[in-house]
């Protein structure tokens, strides 16, 4: 019997989630010895992901949104990288190591309603398995089918990307540049400014919180932008429809700039009228609808491990130590502290040569399923078991 330290949601944050509060880090118990769920698995876990639409999980349940709020008094679910340590399920065997949506906690006993959601990695190039929470996990598939989807860019167009290098904005300028755009992102630091212009080669760049977004686009590009990849809101949206060509597109992934806002306090979008007068095509998407993420899986998956691997693509990685930091971590990755896909550090990997980092995998086609939410069972085994939301279940 171990003491499992897990990240729980604790109460409904009012703003920004407070640490200690809102978001506690509890122990509770477990025995990695323990026979799994009837059909399920029990795992180590090493890596999970923070992703700014967690924190709309963050809610009253009856608060409609395009998913479930997370269940109060539970670990926070979300995608994750772990090794199993017990299976009672014909596809997986102990030592697997496998991505999917798992609670953010040291160990979990997975029921197996909840294994449509994890599946065994696909690493033939031998990559960071942090890469699988980003690059090659959600944020990476956001990127990838959202860009050609709604952005659909065309070589020698101009595409300005707000939080341009955070998790989903440095792969959407990585494609971009790969597709022959112009690209220009903002982002919050110098360091991150050298970031976007020195390693993914981003054509030009501003520090909002240097320099004015209005006047520093008008001077990037003088001939306005074709495509906004929307990440922030508020005053970066309003001057993308201000330089925004005649039949432009927005493609609006998030707003994180609202996320921690009460509506009266929201920043008023002033030009709107822009939408009507330029014809702009502004269209927001879910990774999961059935013409994105499904659509793009498997070439997105494909080409980006080749990328990573032969250096053409870059994934920064910004990394929290310990369950103990996670409330800080993912408070941090709200306020733009994270510089790249924030990812936290649960265990180090343990991977042997008989570990499938490098063995036989399941067909890539079904690898990324995603749920958003798992109910936890009460019982012995504390298993994880079904999902709040819909699952991403791509077929090919």
């Amino acid at each position: 019997m171990v003491q499992n330290k897990g990240f729980i949601f604790k109460q409904v944050p009012k703003g920004v989630p407070v640490p200690g509060q809102d978001l506690v880090v509890e122990a509770r118990d477990f025995d990695p010895e323990q026979a799994p769920p009837s059909g399920g698995i029990t795992t180590k876990n090493f890596f999970a992901s923070f992703d700014p639409y967690q924190r709309g999980l963050m809610r009253e349940p009856e608060t409609r949104s395009y998913f479930p709020a997370y269940t109060l008094g539970q670990p926070i679910t979300n995608s994750a990288v772990a090794k199993v340590l017990k299976s009672d399920s014909a596809d997986f065997q102990a030592g697997d190591l496998v991505y999917g949506n798992i609670p953010t906690e040291e160990y979990s006993a997975l029921e197996k309603e909840a294994l449509a959601a994890v599946r065994v990695i696909d690493n033939p190039y031998n990559l960071d398995l942090k890469v699988f929470t980003g690059a090659l996990g959600m944020p990476g598939l956001t990127a990838y089918s959202s860009l050609y989807e709604i952005g659909k860019p065309q070589k020698g167009e101009t595409i300005f990307i707000s939080a341009a290098s955070g998790a989903v904005g440095q792969i959407v300028g990585q494609l971009a540049k790969h597709e022959g755009l112009r690209v220009i992102g903002s982002v919050g630091s110098d360091e991150k400014l050298d970031f976007i212009i020195d390693e993914l080669k981003y054509d030009g760049g501003f520090n909002y919180k240097k320099e004015n977004p209005l006047e520093a686009l008008r001077r990037l590009a003088p001939d306005g932008i074709d495509i906004y990849y929307e990440n922030v809101g508020g005053e970066q949206l309003e001057v993308a429809l201000e330089v925004m060509n005649d039949f432009g597109r927005i493609v609006a992934c998030g707003m994180v700039s609202e996320y921690n806002s009460e509506p009266d306090q929201r920043y008023g979008i002033r030009n709107l009228m822009y939408i009507v007068a330029k014809r702009i095509s502004f269209r927001g998407f879910i990774v999961g609808d059935k013409n994105m993420g499904p659509l793009h899986f498997e070439e997105q998956y494909r080409n980006v491990s080749k990328w990573l691997h032969d250096g053409t693509f870059k994934a920064r990685i910004s990394v929290t130590e310990g369950i103990d930091n996670a409330p800080e971590g993912f408070v941090g990755m709200l306020q733009g502290k994270n510089f790249g896909k924030a990812v936290l550090k649960i265990a180090d990997p343990e991977v042997s040569s008989g570990d499938s980092e490098d063995g036989k995998v399941t067909n890539l086609g079904e690898m990324f399923c995603f749920c958003f939410d798992a109910t936890r069972i009460a019982g012995d085994t504390g298993g994880v078991s079904g999902c709040q939301g819909g699952w991403l279940r791509p077929t090919f």
